[in-house]
């Protein structure tokens, strides 16, 4: 059993993205050439994150993505921040955040509802989008001339800190009046 949580550990760890426990487990069927419960990788994950929880480590297992992944307490986010900045991808644009949002909030989409709903041409963006990972082409529609239709893709959860397209902030998020005086149920 320590055997199998130090390989269970080992694979999350070298992991640059999130491990489904479907993933984790065919690793370690391929390695121990028997087959292993997808339970038993749930429990061994839930050992792993009740390890991890301890004050003496500076990181955790964090589901995120459908899948887990060793990340950094949020304590130490200030100074990893620094190193992530001087290393990070180009940010996004404000172009592609708003085609990434018009995407995730209206998916699935094809080009031309996006560029109705941005009011100008998003080759260029949507291409970017695609090279980074954060949207895919699901297929094509049934509309005219047979247009791509467009998603989020899992590297999008990743990159925003999510689990699923339910964890997006919704306009009631956004909505609050800021220079309202007063409770206005009074």
């Amino acid at each position: 059993m320590n055997e199998l949580i130090l390989k269970v550990e080992s694979i999350i760890f070298c992991s640059p993205k999130p491990l489904s426990t479907q993933e984790i487990k065919n690793c370690i069927e391929e390695d121990e050439k028997k087959k292993i419960s997808e339970n038993k990788i749930n429990e061994i994950i839930e050992v792993l994150i009740n390890k991890y929880n301890n004050e003496k480590f500076s990181f955790e297992i964090i589901k995120l993505a459908k899948g887990y992944q060793f990340l950094t307490k949020s304590k130490y986010s200030n100074i990893t921040k620094l190193l992530l900045k001087q290393h990070s991808e180009k940010r996004l644009s404000i172009a592609s955040l708003e085609t990434l949002s018009i995407i995730a909030y209206k998916q699935p989409i094809i080009k031309s509802e996006i560029e109705q709903i941005r009011g100008v041409n998003c080759d260029y963006t949507i291409n970017k989008l695609l090279e980074k990972n954060l949207i895919e082409i699901k297929g094509k529609s049934d509309k005219l001339g047979r247009p791509l239709i467009y998603i989020t893709s899992m590297k999008f959860m990743d990159y925003f800190g999510i689990n699923n397209l339910n964890e997006l902030p919704t306009i009631q998020d956004f909505s609050e009046e800021e220079n309202m005086i007063g409770d206005e149920s009074k």
